[in-house]
Protein backbone atom coordinates (compact mmCIF):
# COMPACT_ATOMS: atom_id res chain seq x y z
CA UNK A 1 0.00 0.00 0.00
CA UNK A 2 1.59 3.37 -0.87
CA UNK A 3 1.28 6.39 0.92
CA UNK A 4 2.12 8.76 -1.08
CA UNK A 5 1.29 9.30 -4.79
CA UNK A 6 1.75 12.05 -7.48
CA UNK A 7 -1.57 11.23 -9.26
CA UNK A 8 -3.95 14.85 -8.74
CA UNK A 9 -7.05 12.41 -7.38
CA UNK A 10 -4.46 10.88 -4.73
CA UNK A 11 -2.98 14.48 -3.70
CA UNK A 12 -6.38 15.76 -3.59
CA UNK A 13 -7.77 12.91 -1.30
CA UNK A 14 -4.89 13.58 1.14
CA UNK A 15 -6.54 16.52 2.24
CA UNK A 16 -8.92 14.55 4.21
CA UNK A 17 -6.73 12.83 6.52
CA UNK A 18 -8.49 13.21 9.76
CA UNK A 19 -9.38 9.49 9.48
CA UNK A 20 -7.87 6.89 8.03
CA UNK A 21 -9.44 5.28 4.86
CA UNK A 22 -7.83 3.57 1.56
CA UNK A 23 -8.45 4.70 -1.74
CA UNK A 24 -7.69 2.01 -4.70
CA UNK A 25 -7.10 3.04 -8.29
CA UNK A 26 -6.13 1.13 -10.75
CA UNK A 27 -5.01 -1.99 -8.99
CA UNK A 28 -3.03 0.27 -6.22
CA UNK A 29 -3.74 0.61 -2.61
CA UNK A 30 -3.28 4.54 -1.14
CA UNK A 31 -3.33 4.85 2.57
CA UNK A 32 -4.94 8.35 3.44
CA UNK A 33 -4.08 9.37 6.94
CA UNK A 34 -2.72 7.38 9.61
CA UNK A 35 -3.52 3.91 11.12
CA UNK A 36 -5.70 1.37 9.77
CA UNK A 37 -8.33 2.16 7.71
CA UNK A 38 -11.60 2.33 8.18
CA UNK A 39 -13.46 2.15 4.69
CA UNK A 40 -12.18 1.87 1.47
CA UNK A 41 -12.81 4.17 -1.35
CA UNK A 42 -12.53 2.08 -4.50
CA UNK A 43 -12.19 4.40 -7.91
CA UNK A 44 -12.68 2.48 -11.47
CA UNK A 45 -11.71 5.85 -13.39
CA UNK A 46 -9.85 9.06 -12.68
CA UNK A 47 -11.66 12.45 -11.34
CA UNK A 48 -10.69 15.05 -12.62
CA UNK A 49 -9.04 17.90 -10.56
CA UNK A 50 -10.61 20.33 -11.86
CA UNK A 51 -14.15 19.23 -11.54
CA UNK A 52 -13.07 18.54 -7.81
CA UNK A 53 -11.91 22.16 -7.22
CA UNK A 54 -15.35 23.58 -8.78
CA UNK A 55 -17.12 21.09 -6.68
CA UNK A 56 -16.28 18.25 -4.04
CA UNK A 57 -19.50 17.09 -3.50
CA UNK A 58 -20.60 17.26 -6.85
CA UNK A 59 -17.50 15.42 -8.40
CA UNK A 60 -17.20 12.43 -5.95
CA UNK A 61 -21.22 12.57 -5.34
CA UNK A 62 -21.70 11.98 -9.33
CA UNK A 63 -18.70 9.66 -9.85
CA UNK A 64 -20.62 7.30 -6.49
CA UNK A 65 -24.39 7.85 -8.30
CA UNK A 66 -22.37 6.74 -11.59
CA UNK A 67 -20.87 3.73 -10.02
CA UNK A 68 -16.99 4.82 -10.52
CA UNK A 69 -16.25 5.68 -6.91
CA UNK A 70 -17.81 3.07 -4.20
CA UNK A 71 -17.39 2.76 -0.65
CA UNK A 72 -16.31 -1.04 0.53
CA UNK A 73 -17.48 -0.74 4.52
CA UNK A 74 -20.29 1.16 5.72
CA UNK A 75 -21.37 3.90 3.83
CA UNK A 76 -22.91 5.89 6.67
CA UNK A 77 -19.62 5.45 8.70
CA UNK A 78 -17.30 7.21 5.24
CA UNK A 79 -19.34 9.62 5.05
CA UNK A 80 -19.41 10.67 9.01
CA UNK A 81 -15.33 10.86 8.36
CA UNK A 82 -15.90 13.10 5.24
CA UNK A 83 -19.00 15.59 6.71
CA UNK A 84 -16.78 15.72 9.92
CA UNK A 85 -13.68 17.66 7.23
CA UNK A 86 -16.45 19.83 5.28
CA UNK A 87 -13.86 22.90 5.41
CA UNK A 88 -11.52 21.57 3.03
CA UNK A 89 -14.40 20.68 0.37
CA UNK A 90 -14.13 23.21 -2.47
CA UNK A 91 -16.98 24.95 -4.50
CA UNK A 92 -16.26 27.50 -7.15
CA UNK A 93 -19.73 29.20 -6.66
CA UNK A 94 -19.00 31.50 -9.93
CA UNK A 95 -18.54 28.50 -12.16
CA UNK A 96 -21.99 26.81 -10.40
CA UNK A 97 -24.17 30.16 -10.12
CA UNK A 98 -26.72 29.04 -12.28
CA UNK A 99 -27.00 25.90 -10.14
CA UNK A 100 -26.29 27.57 -6.49
CA UNK A 101 -28.73 30.36 -7.24
CA UNK A 102 -31.92 29.28 -8.78
CA UNK A 103 -34.98 31.42 -9.89
CA UNK A 104 -37.38 32.40 -6.84
CA UNK A 105 -40.14 33.38 -9.28
CA UNK A 106 -43.50 31.10 -7.92
CA UNK A 107 -43.30 29.30 -11.49
CA UNK A 108 -40.03 28.19 -11.20
CA UNK A 109 -40.16 27.11 -7.25
CA UNK A 110 -43.55 24.83 -7.94
CA UNK A 111 -40.97 22.95 -10.50
CA UNK A 112 -38.92 22.83 -7.97
CA UNK A 113 -40.58 21.42 -5.15
CA UNK A 114 -42.70 19.02 -7.40
CA UNK A 115 -39.34 17.55 -8.70
CA UNK A 116 -39.02 16.22 -5.31
CA UNK A 117 -42.37 15.41 -3.47
CA UNK A 118 -44.33 14.47 -6.58
CA UNK A 119 -42.06 11.70 -7.22
CA UNK A 120 -44.80 9.85 -5.96
CA UNK A 121 -46.61 8.46 -3.05
CA UNK A 122 -46.31 4.59 -3.71
CA UNK A 123 -42.06 5.83 -3.56
CA UNK A 124 -42.30 7.81 -0.21
CA UNK A 125 -44.37 5.03 1.68
CA UNK A 126 -41.95 2.26 0.71
CA UNK A 127 -39.63 4.20 3.37
CA UNK A 128 -41.66 6.55 6.07
CA UNK A 129 -43.70 5.27 8.60
CA UNK A 130 -47.70 4.90 8.45
CA UNK A 131 -47.87 8.66 9.32
CA UNK A 132 -46.38 10.08 5.88
CA UNK A 133 -43.97 12.60 8.46
CA UNK A 134 -41.38 13.54 6.28
CA UNK A 135 -39.49 15.76 8.45
CA UNK A 136 -37.48 15.58 12.06
CA UNK A 137 -38.47 12.64 14.67
CA UNK A 138 -39.13 13.33 18.39
CA UNK A 139 -37.21 9.85 20.09
CA UNK A 140 -38.60 10.29 24.27
CA UNK A 141 -36.68 6.85 24.60
CA UNK A 142 -33.91 4.52 22.87
CA UNK A 143 -36.95 1.93 22.06
CA UNK A 144 -39.08 4.42 19.84
CA UNK A 145 -39.50 3.22 16.53
CA UNK A 146 -39.68 5.91 13.88
CA UNK A 147 -43.60 5.80 14.16
CA UNK A 148 -43.11 6.73 17.82
CA UNK A 149 -40.89 9.16 17.09
CA UNK A 150 -42.99 11.01 14.44
CA UNK A 151 -46.17 10.80 16.83
CA UNK A 152 -44.40 12.18 19.89
CA UNK A 153 -43.19 14.60 17.07
CA UNK A 154 -46.45 15.96 15.64
CA UNK A 155 -47.79 16.01 19.93
CA UNK A 156 -44.70 18.34 20.65
CA UNK A 157 -45.59 20.46 18.46
CA UNK A 158 -49.36 20.61 18.61
CA UNK A 159 -48.63 21.16 22.90
CA UNK A 160 -46.03 23.90 21.95
CA UNK A 161 -49.26 25.38 20.10
CA UNK A 162 -51.53 25.28 22.90
CA UNK A 163 -54.61 24.48 20.69
CA UNK A 164 -58.25 24.65 22.77
CA UNK A 165 -61.22 23.39 20.56
CA UNK A 166 -62.57 25.66 18.43
CA UNK A 167 -59.32 27.27 17.01
CA UNK A 168 -57.99 27.52 13.97
CA UNK A 169 -54.81 26.48 12.45
CA UNK A 170 -52.78 26.69 8.75
CA UNK A 171 -50.20 24.64 8.52
CA UNK A 172 -48.01 26.12 5.79
CA UNK A 173 -46.16 23.23 3.78
CA UNK A 174 -48.59 20.44 5.32
CA UNK A 175 -47.54 17.20 3.77
CA UNK A 176 -49.41 14.43 3.79
CA UNK A 177 -51.54 15.86 6.22
CA UNK A 178 -50.64 14.07 9.42
CA UNK A 179 -49.99 17.14 11.73
CA UNK A 180 -53.36 18.51 11.00
CA UNK A 181 -55.31 15.11 11.31
CA UNK A 182 -54.04 14.99 14.49
CA UNK A 183 -55.00 18.48 15.33
CA UNK A 184 -58.46 17.94 13.98
CA UNK A 185 -59.47 14.90 15.90
CA UNK A 186 -57.74 15.20 19.36
CA UNK A 187 -57.95 18.85 19.47
CA UNK A 188 -60.80 19.62 17.96
CA UNK A 189 -59.50 22.41 15.88
CA UNK A 190 -60.71 23.51 12.17
CA UNK A 191 -57.46 23.43 9.82
CA UNK A 192 -56.05 24.28 6.51
CA UNK A 193 -52.80 23.07 5.03
CA UNK A 194 -51.68 24.38 1.95
CA UNK A 195 -48.76 22.84 -0.55
CA UNK A 196 -47.57 23.20 -4.02
CA UNK A 197 -47.02 19.48 -4.32
CA UNK A 198 -50.23 17.72 -6.37
CA UNK A 199 -49.11 14.14 -4.88
CA UNK A 200 -49.27 15.48 -1.42
CA UNK A 201 -52.60 16.95 -2.25
CA UNK A 202 -54.27 13.79 -3.52
CA UNK A 203 -53.43 11.86 -0.47
CA UNK A 204 -54.32 14.29 2.06
CA UNK A 205 -57.43 14.17 0.49
CA UNK A 206 -57.81 10.89 0.58
CA UNK A 207 -57.08 10.65 4.07
CA UNK A 208 -59.87 13.57 4.82
CA UNK A 209 -62.25 11.51 3.17
CA UNK A 210 -61.59 8.00 4.71
CA UNK A 211 -61.74 9.83 8.51
CA UNK A 212 -64.49 11.73 7.97
CA UNK A 213 -62.73 14.89 8.84
CA UNK A 214 -64.49 16.70 5.56
CA UNK A 215 -65.96 20.59 6.65
CA UNK A 216 -63.09 20.41 9.13
CA UNK A 217 -59.94 20.49 7.70
CA UNK A 218 -58.79 21.14 3.84
CA UNK A 219 -55.72 21.35 1.68
CA UNK A 220 -55.00 23.98 -1.20
CA UNK A 221 -52.67 23.70 -3.77
CA UNK A 222 -51.33 27.16 -2.79
CA UNK A 223 -48.01 29.43 -2.74
CA UNK A 224 -47.33 30.76 0.64
CA UNK A 225 -46.98 34.37 -1.06
CA UNK A 226 -50.41 34.12 -1.99
CA UNK A 227 -51.82 34.07 1.80
CA UNK A 228 -52.28 38.15 1.91
CA UNK A 229 -54.81 37.73 -0.45
CA UNK A 230 -56.65 34.22 1.37
CA UNK A 231 -58.81 36.50 3.23
CA UNK A 232 -58.40 34.18 6.31
CA UNK A 233 -56.78 34.42 9.82
CA UNK A 234 -56.24 31.88 11.82
CA UNK A 235 -55.06 31.08 15.64
CA UNK A 236 -52.40 29.35 15.05
CA UNK A 237 -50.01 28.89 12.29
CA UNK A 238 -47.12 26.09 11.75
CA UNK A 239 -44.98 25.10 9.26
CA UNK A 240 -42.72 22.08 9.37
CA UNK A 241 -39.41 21.80 6.70
CA UNK A 242 -40.81 24.31 4.50
CA UNK A 243 -38.74 27.56 4.95
CA UNK A 244 -35.61 25.73 3.56
CA UNK A 245 -37.51 25.87 0.13
CA UNK A 246 -38.33 29.83 -0.26
CA UNK A 247 -34.65 31.08 -0.65
CA UNK A 248 -32.88 33.10 1.42
CA UNK A 249 -33.86 36.46 -0.19
CA UNK A 250 -37.86 35.23 0.21
CA UNK A 251 -37.02 34.62 3.98
CA UNK A 252 -38.59 37.96 4.98
CA UNK A 253 -41.39 37.72 2.48
CA UNK A 254 -41.87 34.23 4.25
CA UNK A 255 -42.56 35.55 7.53
CA UNK A 256 -44.62 38.09 6.35
CA UNK A 257 -47.30 35.87 4.78
CA UNK A 258 -47.37 34.12 8.17
CA UNK A 259 -47.68 37.39 10.08
CA UNK A 260 -50.77 38.61 7.56
CA UNK A 261 -53.00 35.97 8.45
CA UNK A 262 -52.53 35.05 12.54
CA UNK A 263 -54.40 36.50 14.65
CA UNK A 264 -52.66 39.36 17.28
CA UNK A 265 -51.91 37.20 20.19
CA UNK A 266 -51.84 33.98 18.06
CA UNK A 267 -49.04 31.31 17.82
CA UNK A 268 -46.54 30.42 15.18
CA UNK A 269 -44.42 27.85 15.80
CA UNK A 270 -41.30 27.54 12.82
CA UNK A 271 -39.47 23.78 12.67
CA UNK A 272 -36.66 24.30 10.02
CA UNK A 273 -33.25 22.88 9.61
CA UNK A 274 -30.63 25.64 10.21
CA UNK A 275 -27.31 26.10 10.54
CA UNK A 276 -24.63 28.40 12.82
CA UNK A 277 -23.85 30.63 9.92
CA UNK A 278 -25.66 31.90 6.28
CA UNK A 279 -24.50 29.27 3.37
CA UNK A 280 -25.73 29.36 0.15
CA UNK A 281 -26.09 25.39 0.15
CA UNK A 282 -23.86 22.27 -1.47
CA UNK A 283 -23.96 21.84 -5.53
CA UNK A 284 -24.44 18.05 -4.96
CA UNK A 285 -27.88 19.02 -2.89
CA UNK A 286 -28.89 21.56 -5.11
CA UNK A 287 -28.48 19.42 -8.34
CA UNK A 288 -30.22 16.04 -7.59
CA UNK A 289 -31.96 16.63 -4.48
CA UNK A 290 -33.69 19.79 -3.96
CA UNK A 291 -33.14 22.39 -6.03
CA UNK A 292 -33.24 25.45 -4.70
CA UNK A 293 -33.15 24.51 -1.05
CA UNK A 294 -31.11 26.85 0.87
CA UNK A 295 -30.45 26.12 5.03
CA UNK A 296 -31.61 29.29 7.45
CA UNK A 297 -29.38 30.18 10.00
CA UNK A 298 -31.19 30.51 13.49
CA UNK A 299 -29.81 34.34 14.08
CA UNK A 300 -30.87 35.03 10.79
CA UNK A 301 -34.14 33.70 11.08
CA UNK A 302 -34.90 35.18 15.06
CA UNK A 303 -33.82 38.82 13.30
CA UNK A 304 -36.18 38.42 10.78
CA UNK A 305 -38.95 37.28 12.76
CA UNK A 306 -38.69 39.90 15.57
CA UNK A 307 -38.69 42.84 12.40
CA UNK A 308 -42.67 41.19 12.32
CA UNK A 309 -42.75 41.68 15.78
CA UNK A 310 -42.90 38.25 16.47
CA UNK A 311 -41.52 37.14 20.07
CA UNK A 312 -39.70 34.45 20.94
CA UNK A 313 -41.14 32.22 23.36
CA UNK A 314 -39.15 29.23 23.05
CA UNK A 315 -35.93 28.10 20.63
CA UNK A 316 -35.24 23.99 21.11
CA UNK A 317 -32.65 21.95 18.89
CA UNK A 318 -33.73 18.70 17.51
CA UNK A 319 -30.59 17.73 15.89
CA UNK A 320 -29.58 14.22 16.77
CA UNK A 321 -33.40 13.58 16.47
CA UNK A 322 -32.91 14.24 13.05
CA UNK A 323 -29.83 12.01 12.70
CA UNK A 324 -31.73 8.66 14.14
CA UNK A 325 -34.78 10.42 12.10
CA UNK A 326 -33.05 9.99 9.46
CA UNK A 327 -30.89 6.21 10.27
CA UNK A 328 -34.24 4.82 10.77
CA UNK A 329 -35.08 6.05 6.88
CA UNK A 330 -32.41 4.86 5.43
CA UNK A 331 -32.51 1.67 7.23
CA UNK A 332 -36.27 1.41 5.76
CA UNK A 333 -35.10 2.25 1.99
CA UNK A 334 -32.32 -0.48 1.80
CA UNK A 335 -34.69 -2.59 3.00
CA UNK A 336 -37.25 -2.03 0.09
CA UNK A 337 -34.06 -1.43 -2.18
CA UNK A 338 -34.54 -3.87 -4.74
CA UNK A 339 -38.59 -2.66 -5.33
CA UNK A 340 -37.43 0.68 -5.60
CA UNK A 341 -34.17 -0.10 -7.62
CA UNK A 342 -36.76 -1.85 -10.22
CA UNK A 343 -38.91 1.12 -10.17
CA UNK A 344 -36.81 3.89 -10.53
CA UNK A 345 -33.50 2.47 -11.47
CA UNK A 346 -29.83 1.88 -10.26
CA UNK A 347 -28.39 5.24 -10.02
CA UNK A 348 -31.72 6.98 -8.16
CA UNK A 349 -31.04 4.17 -5.36
CA UNK A 350 -27.42 5.04 -5.28
CA UNK A 351 -28.61 8.79 -5.20
CA UNK A 352 -31.11 8.53 -2.89
CA UNK A 353 -28.80 5.99 -0.94
CA UNK A 354 -25.95 8.38 -0.58
CA UNK A 355 -28.78 11.63 0.18
CA UNK A 356 -29.91 9.94 3.13
CA UNK A 357 -26.83 8.78 4.84
CA UNK A 358 -24.92 12.04 3.87
CA UNK A 359 -28.17 13.88 5.87
CA UNK A 360 -27.56 11.70 8.15
CA UNK A 361 -23.99 12.61 8.48
CA UNK A 362 -24.38 16.59 8.37
CA UNK A 363 -26.70 16.52 11.61
CA UNK A 364 -23.74 13.71 13.60
CA UNK A 365 -21.19 16.38 12.84
CA UNK A 366 -23.15 19.36 13.69
CA UNK A 367 -22.81 20.87 10.50
CA UNK A 368 -26.50 21.54 10.10
CA UNK A 369 -28.72 21.41 12.85
CA UNK A 370 -32.95 21.34 13.17
CA UNK A 371 -34.64 23.99 15.43
CA UNK A 372 -38.42 24.48 16.50
CA UNK A 373 -38.82 28.55 17.56
CA UNK A 374 -42.03 29.20 19.41
CA UNK A 375 -43.70 32.86 18.79
CA UNK A 376 -46.16 34.73 19.44
CA UNK A 377 -47.19 37.38 17.53
CA UNK A 378 -47.19 40.45 19.49
CA UNK A 379 -47.35 39.85 23.28
CA UNK A 380 -48.85 36.75 24.85
CA UNK A 381 -49.84 37.22 28.29
CA UNK A 382 -52.32 34.12 28.28
CA UNK A 383 -50.08 31.26 28.34
CA UNK A 384 -48.48 29.40 31.24
CA UNK A 385 -45.83 30.72 33.49
CA UNK A 386 -43.72 27.76 32.51
CA UNK A 387 -42.95 24.96 29.55
CA UNK A 388 -46.67 23.64 29.29
CA UNK A 389 -45.36 21.05 26.92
Amino acid sequence: MKLVSDQSIITYLQKFNQYPFEVRLHGTSYLIGAGHPVFTVSMKEDINTRDLMTSTSLALGEAYIKGTLDIEGDLFQALDHFMGQMAVFTADQKKLKNLIFTSLSKKNQEKEVASHYDIGNDFYSLWLDDTMSYSCGYFKTDQDTLYDAQCNKVERILKKLYLKEGMTLLDIGCGWGYLLIRAAKEYGVKGVGITLSMEQKKEFEKRIEILGLSGRIKVELMDYRDLPQYGKAFDRVVSVGMVEHVGRENYDLFIKSAESVLVPGGLFLLHFISALKEYPGDPWMKKYIFPGGVVPSLREMINLLSDHQFYTLDVESLRRHYYKTLRHWDQNFNKNRNQIEKKMGTEFVRMWDLYLNACAATFHNGIIDLHQILLSKGIQNDLPLTRWY
